[in-house]
């Protein structure tokens, strides 16, 4: 009777431990596998770092509000230092360990990783704006503008806000990489369509301390207009050396000056610090809101930057603003996927975002319009602002979007 009843309560224990076990992992929920690769030192670390700062904290803001319930968002970080091979590396180890979407970096490595990621069949948002991006891929969908649409985009503001007569004369400043060429080609394209603009000379710019002997032969050539396409410090540098020449136009396209703007990575609060008093009348585009603009979405970054502690400079960034952005993306995705009690995998993630147009598209506070994809288009925010440099920040001065680009993609 004795070893009856022992059997029994050890019976009921096993079942007691079983069903605690169980409880307590159905309240912890399900966990969703991401991860991300990306600069956060080495090249370009000045916007990979931000980036993955934003990221991080939006997860584990959806993970501490319970957005998903119980379930929750766990992205894995990894620095590749800007070199492809190491993103690669992570990307495999990434799908090694499960993850059901993907956060990538920069335009060599997603050039570079594009058959993979088709491979692999599974939903991928890079930082890297290039529109070849788009060509020939089924899997990546960009969070904003492509670098195109931010050049063409300038262009096309020049020539309509030209004064004086005469077709305008532009000069390209751009980075010597795919990165910085990938706009080139779309801005001739352009102007073969029709942009009434002619480009003078294209500069890829080198090391160089001083931009002196460059800007005296742009002027030489009646040069007006200044489109940069590259990162922020050797644009702060071209800024200063035009301020101490005393070149930089003091109006919108002034004869014998140089008006200068720049595409999504020329600008933000890193410019300014890093060009002073000589980053005033810069004109830049950008897809992302910025804290500068005092409104609700910059509010709502403060916040989030404020309940992580993190810095001023990262607080303001518009790469900060990146991070959030990309990391919102698939957050929204699973969210659109448990409620309409699907399982979330590559696959049911991809199709929602392919559906994410119309009364369905995503509105972010960390971008300047809303996120929309379809199978036809993986450009999320298709609008632009143009921001300038006044008194130290820069101020929204218009909303445009390319229209030639618009007319190119649809040849």
């Amino acid at each position: 009777m004795k070893t009856q009843k022992f059997l029994f309560l050890n019976a009921l224990l096993v079942l007691v431990v079983m069903f605690a076990f169980t409880a307590s992992a159905y309240a912890g929920g399900k966990v969703y596998k991401l991860g991300m690769s990306l600069a956060i030192t080495g090249p370009t670390s000045d916007a990979g770092n931000p980036i993955s700062k934003g990221v991080e904290d939006w997860f584990n803001y959806v993970n501490e509000t319970k957005m998903l319930g119980d379930d929750k968002i766990e992205c894995t970080i990894r620095d590749d230092q800007y070199k492809t091979d190491v993103t690669k590396r992570n990307f495999e180890e990434y799908l090694d360990e499960g993850i059901v979407f993907y956060l990538n970096y920069s335009t060599g490595s997603t050039l570079g990783l594009k058959r993979d990621f088709e491979d692999a069949q599974i939903p991928v948002v890079p930082a890297s704006y290039h529109e070849g991006n788009l060509i020939d891929s089924t899997y990546i969908f960009l969070p904003v503008a492509t670098y195109s649409e931010n050049v063409v985009a300038l262009a096309e503001y020049i020539v309509a806000n030209h004064k004086g007569g005469g077709i305008p004369k532009v000069a390209l400043f751009i980075h010597p990489s795919a990165f910085g060429r990938g706009p080139l080609e779309d801005t001739q394209k352009a102007i073969a369509a029709g942009l009434k603009m002619e480009i003078v000379e294209v500069v890829e710019h080198g090391k160089d301390l001083d931009n002196t002997a460059m800007l005296t032969r742009l002027l030489s050539k009646d040069v007006q207009y200044v489109i940069s396409h590259t990162v922020q410090s050797p644009v702060a540098t071209m800024l200063k050396d035009a301020s101490r020449l005393d070149v930089t136009a003091k109006s919108f396209g002034e004869k014998g000056k140089l008006t200068f703007l720049g595409a999504h990575y020329t600008g933000g609060n890193d410019l300014i610090a890093l060009a002073g008093d000589a980053a005033e009348g810069f004109l830049w585009t950008c897809s992302y809101n910025l804290t500068s603009e005092n409104n609700e979405g910059a509010k709502k970054q403060l916040d989030l930057a404020k309940k992580y502690s993190r810095d001023d400079k990262a607080a303001n960034s518009h790469n900060y603003a990146t991070g959030i952005l990309m990391a919102q993306i698939p957050t929204e995705a699973i969210k659109r996927a448990k409620a309409a009690g699907i399982e979330v995998n590559q696959e049911n993630l991809y199709n929602i975002l392919n559906e994410m147009n119309g009364a369905k598209e995503f509105n972010s506070f960390a971008a300047v319009g809303p996120v929309s994809y379809s199978k036809a288009d993986h450009v999320g925010v298709d609008m632009l602002k143009i921001y300038k440099v006044e008194g130290g920040q820069f101020k929204s001065i218009a909303n445009v979007s390319s229209e030639y680009m618009k007319m190119l993609r649809a040849k």
